[in-house]
């Protein structure tokens, strides 16, 4: 009595409070509940016949869905297989994964647990590859990337950059004798030549 009564909702508390035979107490509630099941089989029978893996982001969602279902059926009596489990699974697969599909089948699973545990792995690696793709597309070259360090030092051979003892700033080149430059005017003495 302790165990039935501990199961059950509050309000079933109360009404069967008065209830001190297990036995008792056991067949009003088949008599309340057993009915149930002509109106869960239908539902989850429906629900069987329409269970496709394609319908389902994930294997997680899917197997949940599969659990709740059979569950149900086993409730009302109807006996699925892992062989019904199976083909379910593989006749539902979505059709960019029929090379998948028949791999699995040729792996020859006896049990449906062993099939579900494998394929989360391969959801995974599918994301995996889908998202490389995404990333940098087919025959896309990948951008290279500026190392400053890097960029210095190949300059620094080539004659740009910071050089130390040799009289130049950074990049900037000696006027000595360049008297045409805009920089070094002419001096006095060529400006009284010109007169």
């Amino acid at each position: 009595m302790i165990f039935l009564r501990h199961h059950f909702d509050e309000g079933l508390k109360m009404e069967y409070l008065t209830v001190k035979d297990p036995v008792i107490l056991w067949n009003n509630l088949k008599d309340r509940y057993d009915h149930l099941k002509m109106v869960i089989l239908p539902h989850a029978r429906y629900d069987w016949t329409h269970l496709r893996l394609q319908d389902f982001k994930s294997i997680c969602e899917y197997n949940s869905a599969m659990i709740r279902i059979i569950s149900q059926l086993k409730l009302c009596g109807d006996n699925i297989t892992n062989h019904d489990m199976l083909e379910k699974t593989f006749t539902t697969f979505h059709a960019s994964n029929i090379l998948l599909q028949q791999q699995y089948r040729e792996m020859r699973f006896k049990k449906y647990s062993e099939l579900i545990s494998h394929l989360p792995v391969a959801e995974q690696h599918n994301g995996l590859l889908i998202k490389n793709h995404e990333s940098r597309p087919t025959g896309s070259c990948p951008f290279p990337e500026v190392n400053e360090t890097n960029f210095y030092q190949t300059k620094r051979g080539k004659g740009c950059g910071p050089s130390r003892g040799h009289g130049h700033g950074w990049g900037r080149k000696s006027n000595h004798g360049n008297n045409n430059s805009p920089k070094n005017p002419p001096n006095h003495q060529q400006w009284k030549r010109k007169e």
